[in-house]
């Protein structure tokens, strides 16, 4: 009896959604339903609030939740455990990474490694947002930069390079800034926030720029790039192609920073199962170190 309900009330708090529930469990809506709302009775307190628009977990469907989160994690981490006996990885990872990366870099990899492990499922929701680990079930995020202090394990996959570069047709206007204060003379292409990474000698340097363009589409800003609109500082994946065809030229490279690092980020109190553990062996692999 104690164990009724418990797997319906955590899908729907996390979905904030009976039919989404009922979809990820296998289940009827009226099944999901029936059983939330015996486990109200049985435990005499109310979980969620409901209207016709939302479903939110009350303060204390808040703090059942994350033990009822705890426990069923538990018991992933015991099937895991029991998996790790047979031959091969399997079951489904569930992780989330920046778009754009994502797409262009990790997606990619992800499939060669699903080649190599047949009995391994992956689920990646690609978004800029800093989704919350525990709530949303992942096994990892992947993350980009400098990482903010938190409880979550960090472990290095590889880097990436950040250029500031322009097309020629802007160099020969309005010609090449040779140092920081220099851009404050230029059209720099902004990205979600004004302000570039550089290091000047041992020293990290936030350095603010202007200009008429504020994107948050890195294609748009390479895009803007190439037509001469302004100078950008964008990673080498955006860039790569166009620097070697000459397309763009890279300057200020005396202040650029060596690397960003690209992590891979879980709960410290899940550690990597061993379908994850593979998973991250294979982006170290083949990601630039």
């Amino acid at each position: 009896m104690k164990w009724e309900g418990i797997s319906e009330f955590v899908y729907v708090a996390e979905y904030e959604s009976f039919t989404q529930a009922a979809k990820e469990l296998g289940i009827s809506i009226a099944q999901v339903s029936r059983q939330v709302s015996a486990l109200e009775k049985r435990l005499n307190i109310k979980l969620f609030y409901r209207t016709t628009r939302k479903i939110s977990l009350t303060e204390e469907g808040q703090v059942f939740y994350q033990h009822c989160r705890a426990v069923l994690d538990g018991l992933d981490a015991a099937e895991q455990a029991v998996s790790t006996l047979q031959s091969k990885p399997q079951g489904r990872i569930k992780l989330t990474a920046p778009v754009t990366f994502g797409e262009q870099q990790l997606l990619p990899l992800i499939n060669d490694f699903m080649l190599q492990y047949p009995d391994i499922e992956v689920t990646a929701f690609l978004s800029n947002q800093k989704i919350d680990l525990v709530k949303g079930g992942y096994d990892l995020a992947v993350r980009i930069g400098r990482l903010r202090d938190s409880t979550m394990m960090a472990k290095k996959l590889g880097y990436r390079t950040n250029y500031v570069c322009a097309s020629p047709d802007y160099i020969d206007e309005f010609g090449v800034p040779q140092t920081l204060a220099d851009l404050s003379q230029h059209n720099c292409l902004l990205g979600s926030v004004d302000y570039w990474h550089f290091k000047e000698g041992s020293a990290d340097r936030n350095i603010r720029v202007s200009g008429r363009v504020q994107y948050n589409s890195g294609y748009g800003l390479v895009d803007a790039a190439l037509k001469g609109l302004g100078i950008v500082q964008l990673p080498d994946y955006y860039v790569q192609k166009y620097l070697e065809s000459g397309e763009l030229v890279s300057f200020l490279d005396d202040y650029r920073e060596p690397e960003e690092g690209i992590w891979a980020v879980y709960p410290q109190n899940r550690h990597p199962l061993p379908k994850v553990k593979v998973l991250l062996q294979h982006l170290q692999q083949n990601l630039p170190l």
